[in-house]
């Protein structure tokens, strides 16, 4: 029986709507009646309208009332409906709060989702509120709310998706090549050929090439609604910074090309790419170059970013001499390293090759076996360059000091005779320093091709998106564990979305600014043949590289053999922060295994994270089997890990250390100089010349756009939210958690300081280097902008 009482409702929608008459009605669902004509349903209440006369603006968001005429049968809405009958505005929902609801009070329904026209979408959407429950522990009246949700979401497979749905399915990459060319087509990733991680399936046209199923381009690539940036978000990106990049750098060019038509004569010339120099006002001064101009160049500050840079995560310990290689001898022939004990027995401070093995004094970083199955095909390319190891000592005062670097090349008579190889060592004047300085450079161009598209896009973007997919596909809203990770997805399917379509894609800016060029994208399959999930890990990564032991007596369980290693130090606070609080939150739901081995929806989720996310790596004996708290905990961990901390390390230091791309450079398209010959002796008469003709695009238009684009790609967004962080306080209704969290916000911000604390500290000289750039790519926190620092929760730029 129904009573006149009214109950209030205040609902919150992104930007700023002044409907005269708001066509949104909203319906409360029971969550302890059943209706019995509908299998014993939860309760459908009365429509009621959004109320225009009662709308505030509260910052970005509008602020409406409805109010219910309460029905005693409903008791404790757990569920509610929305319908948008306006014809073509759509809107964003951000939240739904039921005030003063007898014998409980408040009921919040943390919404985050677009709701589109019903004519289009035919479908009421449906919300939860804020309790969490198990699958065995959802009130009966909705259950069966619950279980048909998910099935909406999983779609049927079939047909084009439409930007109003909310579809979660996987394909394979075959939409990153340009069929109406043949030097476009581009391998399909995804299978045994080109192992590779699930994308978004998209259901557009797919285009026959012979046996292949190419699938058709268009400028908008769907992705399911929910995953569509905010309308903030959508400006800044596509509105502001895109159309910005592209203008300036068309401005820009047209001035300085018509000074400089063909190429770069000098550092000079470079710097009057920023805003300190004319004709480039927009490109900001990088970090890099900020406090001294050529403080890159130093063999100190090439060391240093190893461990503090944009990429600080390849540098491996080396425990066997001479440097080894794991390729097919059969197939590459002997591709060991050519670097001798008689090369480097000078540089150890006395001690011998042997010694400084034993005593964990070297260390290398190895870009030869990754590149070299490509590295015939890329030469064949305006890419001229080699495959290289970096061999480095650990000094007394815990800086790195470069050895020898080895520079390869594929045997001119095949692979199966190996490689030819040069070693130079450090130099310090004339044209010998000169090309100890080429070949740091080509190092550095194989970092940066290997860190964009491996330890950036390969290890954070890519893996993710399978992650993405099969939580809104196998676990319910209400699910702990959706509510647990899904912050660490927002907005990350969108921008692999865009990446697909202006980056990664064939002819795409990531093929004209890197060298692999055209073969990017396979290369990065390559990679992925040695992905492994739990040594995503921080802790288990850095013993598998050989740059940390286990050691109990430590607070993290290993101990670092750089002891300065400000990723590995910074990143060990943020990894412990981060499962300290997944074991909070996962032990509150699940008090012991057998919870874990009867969750269905759990079970249903990892096995398709295996079986169709990460498919190609199904059968790997290392997969968690998930059937106990400690599996679910350590994958949580590694998972958020991924999404929020190791993204930031490997993001946000483009641009502060790329921006001036000497200090990066992204392709090299000559060879180092032999004697005797005119490059050798322009190199001896003038090494920048030398230098900028070696490592600048044949097209200054290429340099400048991978420029303004790591700009972009390091830029915070203004609506960021940050580790430790969520968008609405009330995303949990369960007490325990929630102080749980908070617990992980102070820690946070406390590690903040301990961070800040050690970037001040002049015994740690790996902090900050010559450069003058202190570490705080892993600070929690950030305001927007390109400031080299935060950790957003998930991979959203």
């Amino acid at each position: 029986m129904s009573s006149q009482r009214k109950i209030e409702g205040k609902v919150i929608i992104s930007s700023l709507y002044t409907w005269r008459r708001p066509k949104v009605l909203l319906q409360l669902i029971s969550s302890v009646n059943g209706d019995p004509s509908k299998e014993f349903e939860g309760k459908v209440g009365m429509e009621a309208y959004l109320d225009s006369k009662k709308s505030e603006i509260e910052g970005e968001n509008t602020v409406f009332k409805v109010s219910f005429d309460w029905d005693e049968e409903i008791g404790i809405p757990g569920a509610f409906y929305v319908t948008n009958n306006h014809k073509t505005t759509s809107f964003f929902l951000n939240s739904f709060t039921l005030m003063h609801v007898p014998a409980v009070g408040n009921i919040h329904f943390d919404c985050n989702s677009w709701i589109y026209p019903y004519h289009l979408t035919v479908d009421r959407r449906i919300f939860f509120a804020n309790k969490a429950y198990l699958p065995h522990e959802t009130p009966k009246p909705l259950q069966k709310y619950r279980d048909n949700e998910l099935m909406k979401l999983r779609g049927d497979g079939q047909g084009e998706r439409k930007i109003w749905d909310r579809i979660y399915d996987y394909d394979v990459y075959n939409d990153v090549s340009n069929l109406k060319s043949n030097s476009t087509i581009r391998p399909i990733l995804g299978g045994i050929q080109y192992p590779y991680p699930r994308r978004g399936r998209t259901g557009r046209p797919l285009i026959f090439e012979g046996d292949q199923r190419y699938e058709s381009r268009c400028s908008n690539i769907y992705v399911p609604s929910d995953e569509r940036f905010g309308d903030l978000k959508q400006y800044q990106f596509t509105k502001h910074q895109l159309k910005s990049m592209a203008q300036s750098v068309r401005k820009g060019l047209q001035v300085f090309l018509g000074r400089h038509p063909t190429q770069f004569d000098s550092f000079q010339d470079v710097f009057t790419l920023y805003e300190r120099h004319r004709p480039f006002p927009r490109l900001k001064l990088p970090q890099v170059i900020q406090t001294n101009q050529f403080a890159w160049k130093t063999d100190e500050e090439f060391a240093r970013e190893m461990l503090a840079g944009a990429n600080p995560t390849i540098l491996c310990r080396l425990q066997e001499f001479p440097p080894s290689s794991k390729l097919d001898p059969n197939v590459y022939g002997d591709q060991n390293s050519k670097i001798s004990k008689e090369h480097i027995i000078n540089s150890l401070n006395g001690l011998t090759v042997d010694e400084a093995i034993k005593q964990n004094k070297l260390y290398i970083l190895d870009h030869h076996d990754s590149l070299i199955p490509f590295l015939r095909k890329i030469n064949t390319t305006p890419t001229k360059t080699y495959a290289t190891r970096t061999l480095l000592f650990l000094k007394d005062d815990g800086t790195l000091k470069p050895l020898a670097i080895e520079l390869s090349l594929p045997h001119p008579q095949g692979d199966e005779y190996g490689t030819i190889s040069r070693v130079l060592l450090p130099a310090q004047q004339g044209v010998h320093e000169s090309l100890w300085q080429l070949a740091k450079a080509y190092v550095r161009v194989n970092d940066s091709g290997h860190h964009q598209l491996v330890s950036h896009w390969l290890n954070t973007h890519a893996v993710i998106e399978p992650f993405v997919i099969a939580t809104n596909r196998q676990l319910s809203v209400v699910h702990p564990i959706h509510k647990l990770l899904i912050p660490h997805f927002r907005y990350t399917m969108n921008i692999n979305a865009l990446a697909r379509g202006i980056l990664i894609n064939a002819n795409g800016i990531v093929e004209k600014t890197q060298y692999p060029s055209k073969y990017s994208m396979e290369m990065s399959s390559f990679a992925y043949q040695n992905w492994v999930f739990p040594q995503q890990a921080l802790p288990a990564d850095l013993i598998m590289r050989g740059v940390a032991i286990e050691d109990s007596s430590s607070p993290h369980g290993l101990r670092l053999l750089i002891e300065d290693y400000p990723y590995a130090v910074d990143g060990l606070e943020i990894w412990t922060a981060i499962k300290t609080w997944v074991t909070d939150y996962c032990s509150f739901y699940y008090e012991h295994d057998k919870a874990i081995q009867n969750d269905t929806e759990l079970e249903s989720w990892w096995k398709e994270v295996r079986e169709k996310g990460h498919e190609d790596k199904k059968n790997e004996p290392w997969w968690p089997k998930m059937a106990s708290l400690e599996e679910l905990i350590n994958s949580c961990t590694i998972i958020i890990w991924i999404s929020s901390a190791l993204h930031a390390a490997v993001n946000f230091g483009q641009y502060p250390y790329g921006g001036f791309f000497p200090n990066r450079p992204t392709t090299s398209k000559r060879f180092l100089p032999e004697e005797g010959t005119y490059d050798y002796r322009e190199l001896e008469s003038s090494f920048e010349t030398a230098f900028l003709k070696t490592f600048t695009s044949q097209l200054q238009k290429d340099d400048i756009l991978g420029i303004s684009t790591i700009e972009l790609l390091s830029t915070h967004s203004p609506d960021e939210i940050y580790l430790g962080q969520r968008s609405n306080p009330e995303w949990t209704f369960d007490k325990q958690p929630l102080a749980a969290f908070d617990r992980f916000g102070r820690k946070l911000a406390e590690i903040e300081q301990i961070i800040a604390k050690r970037n001040q500290d002049p015994m740690l000289r790996n902090r900050v280097g010559a450069v003058n750039i202190p570490y705080t790519l892993l600070f929690p926190t950030s305001q927007e902008g390109l400031t080299c620092r935060g950790i957003p929760n998930s991979i959203s730029i």
